[in-house]
C-alpha cells in the first residue's frame, strides 16, 4: 500500500519502472478486463485523476481508497499490482453494483467503467454523442463496431475510430475531456485484428458536430460534407 500520491509515468521513466517480468496487474479470476482498464487509465496519464481525490457528490471514499492507495500509486511506485488488491476492489464493486460476479466472472470494460464512474464515484458522462441527427446521448467510453473490411489488415487506432463513426453515422456534440476508445473483440474464438497499432495522436476534427473545416477542393471553409 501507498499512502502517499505518486504522479504517472512519462518516458524513460515509465519504460524503466513497466518493463520486466513480474510487472503490470497481477490476473486472477478472470480479472484481465479490469486489469487492462486501470493499467490504460492510470499507469501514464494523469487525465483521470479526478476519479482519485475529488469527492464528488455520490462518491464511496472507501473505493476511491482502494482505487488510488492498493492499485495506481503502487503501480505507479513499483509497476506492480497484486491481484489481492484488484480482488479488493471487485468485492467492492460486487457489494456495490448488486452484481455477484464481478469477482470471478469475465465481464465487458464498459460495463466496469460504468459502474466505477457513474454509480460509485458519481463523475458526469465523458461523452455526448449524436448520431444521424436525433438526439444526444452521453456515456463514458466509446466502443468500436465495425463489419469487417479485407484493406484494413493492421489497422491503427484513428483508422478504426474514422470508419466506425462513419459506419454509425456518429459525431462528437463536443470536444471531450477524455476519450476513452475500447478496441473491437470477439471473444476468444474470434478476433477481427490480430494486432492494431495505437496512435499517438488522435484527430477528432472529422469526428466533431458542426465543427468549421477545410474544402479539400478549394480551401476554404467547407458547406457540404461527404461521407
Amino acid at each position: 500500500e501507498c499512502p502517499e500520491s505518486f504522479p504517472p509515468l512519462r518516458n524513460e521513466a515509465a519504460v524503466r519502472v513497466l518493463q520486466g517480468r513480474m510487472k503490470g496487474i497481477q490476473g486472477h479470476c478472470n480479472s484481465c478486463y479490469m486489469d487492462a482498464a486501470l493499467f490504460s487509465l492510470f499507469s501514464c496519464t494523469s487525465v483521470l485523476d479526478s476519479m482519485l481525490f475529488m469527492p464528488f457528490p455520490l462518491c464511496d471514499r472507501n473505493v476511491q481508497g482502494i482505487l488510488r492507495d492498493d492499485i495506481v500509486n503502487p503501480l505507479r511506485r513499483t509497476g506492480f499490482v497484486r491481484a489481492s488488491s484488484v480482488m479488493h476492489l471487485r468485492e467492492q464493486l460486487t457489494d456495490k453494483g448488486q452484481c455477484s460476479s464481478f469477482t470471478n466472472a469475465e465481464k465487458d470494460p464498459e460495463e466496469f467503467l460504468n459502474l466505477i464512474m457513474q454509480q460509485i464515484l458519481g463523475i458526469e458522462p465523458l461523452l455526448k454523442l449524436q448520431s444521424g441527427g436525433q438526439k444526444e446521448q452521453e456515456c463514458y467510453c466509446y466502443q468500436i463496431f465495425m463489419d469487417k473490411q479485407e484493406d484494413l489488415v493492421v489497422p491503427n487506432v484513428q483508422q478504426l475510430v474514422e470508419r466506425s463513426f462513419l459506419s454509425s453515422d456518429l459525431k462528437l456534440v463536443e470536444i471531450p475531456s477524455c476519450f476513452i476508445i475500447q478496441m473491437p473483440r470477439f471473444g476468444k474464438e474470434y478476433k477481427m485484428f490480430s494486432k492494431i497499432i495505437p496512435s499517438l495522436e488522435l484527430d477528432i476534427t472529422d469526428l466533431l458536430l458542426d465543427s468549421p473545416r477545410e474544402c479539400c477542393l478549394c480551401g476554404d471553409v467547407a458547406t457540404l460534407e461527404c461521407s
